[in-house]
């Protein structure tokens, strides 16, 4: 039997409101309010909207409901904020109750069930692969999953780990990641980190509460916690996922990859690279995942490395989990700077480490759009260390 969820309370929804002093400091990092420079569409103007809603001093329209759909989810106000406002807690809740009130567009609901069910996504993926080249550009919202990878171990076996985690994989990536995953693999291979994927995970749940689905997304978090139940530590590739993944195990650990390797990153030795290459930073890894300051980190220890950060349009390429797919041209719009400032870059690849991001930017590319994993797998340095070195390093001047 499905979870029943009780509707959020008129008062759980306007404490969070209430928290809001109104300053305006959310709007300059605001993409949406950037895009069209409307009050309803920032952080203030949509915290304001739904206060009124829920306390019934405005009549709903559908002019009012496309702007509080518009908003992205990305969190930069949270960041800056500096009343605390909970936003995202307070963008659910308030999507959660105008779902209740109004018919649900078929996109997004076909988008959510294809999304909970693996089964039926990587078989939909597979046809849309064999598929892709004959479609017309309008049916190509996504870039041609690859090949399907022969089973098989990822990496040599770790005869001896010092550690053990779990990996979660996701919806969508586990079509689109299996190169990453045996690149993280192959990472904790040389860590002496044995690495797990358990069977029966869901998606994480996120683009449903962001749509306002709590029982869905409840529903998969209670399959994520079921199939983690023996892990003491999961960790995470898409930053997306990672906070409703951690919600769904409060009592154990889940940490991004990114963050777990920089925590063992004197142990990693990568050949040098005079490449330039371009890096993405998801909001929600700059606003949820927290990993930025360990991915720099793990950049920089790859000699001769030059990396290009991308910031154009507030840094959000505008996929925001089902946008891209139900508000393709917003979404466009939001990417557009993005992909300018990779033409101008001279970067050879771009890396992001979000899989809704490396989907949506690299149907407007022709580079290579890769997670950071595969990048730093690729430039992993597995010749032995020299013994005079192991010597220096255990000895220093």
């Amino acid at each position: 039997m499905p979870p029943v969820v009780p509707p959020p309370s008129v008062e759980s929804l306007v404490a969070l409101a209430d928290r809001c002093v109104q300053c305006g400091l959310c709007l300059p990092v605001c993409p949406t309010y950037g895009r069209d420079q409307l009050e309803a569409e920032s952080p203030r103007g949509r915290i304001a909207l739904m206060r009124a809603w829920a306390l019934e001093t405005i009549e709903t329209t559908p002019v009012g409901d496309a702007h509080l759909d518009h908003c992205l989810g990305c969190r930069n106000c949270e960041a800056v904020c500096p009343a605390g406002v909970r936003y995202d807690e307070l963008l659910v809740l308030g999507r959660t109750r105008q779902r209740e009130r109004r018919r649900l567009l078929l996109r997004q609901r076909l988008i959510e069930t294809v999304a909970a069910r693996p089964r039926v996504l990587t078989r939909l993926l597979a046809i849309y692969r064999q598929l892709h080249g004959a479609l017309p550009r309008a049916l190509r919202p996504l870039p041609r999953p690859p090949r399907p990878r022969a089973a098989g171990p990822w990496s040599a076996p770790v005869t001896t780990p010092v550690e053990s985690a779990a990996l979660f994989v996701g919806c969508v990536a586990d079509a689109y990641e299996a190169s990453t995953r045996e690149a993280l693999a192959r990472l904790c291979a040389s860590l002496q980190v044995d690495l797990v994927v358990p069977t029966g995970q869901a998606c994480c749940g996120s683009l449903h509460a962001h749509a306002g689905n709590a029982a869905q997304a409840q529903r998969l978090a209670a399959r994520n916690r079921d199939a983690f139940a023996d892990a003491p530590l999961v960790l995470t590739l898409a930053s997306a996922c990672h906070d409703s993944v951690s919600r769904s195990r409060p009592d154990a650990a889940t940490q991004d990859a990114l963050g777990f390797l920089d925590a063992r990153g004197d142990r990693l030795r990568f050949r040098a690279s005079q490449e330039r290459i371009a890096l993405h930073l998801p909001c929600t890894q700059r606003n949820a995942a927290g990993s930025v300051p360990a991915l720099r980190r793990l950049l920089a220890r790859v000699p001769g490395l030059e990396v290009v950060e991308l910031t154009a349009g507030y840094g959000c390429c505008g996929a925001a989990g089902t946008q891209m797919l139900t508000e393709p041209g917003r979404a466009d719009d939001h990417r557009r700077p993005l992909l300018a400032q990779l033409e101008a870059s001279g970067a050879t690849r771009l890396l992001s480490a979000n899989i809704g991001c490396r989907l949506h930017l690299g149907n407007g590319t022709v580079l290579p759009v890769l997670h950071p994993v595969d990048f730093l797998a690729e430039m992993l340095d597995t010749a032995p260390v020299p013994a005079d070195h192991r010597a220096a390093v255990k000895s220093p001047p």
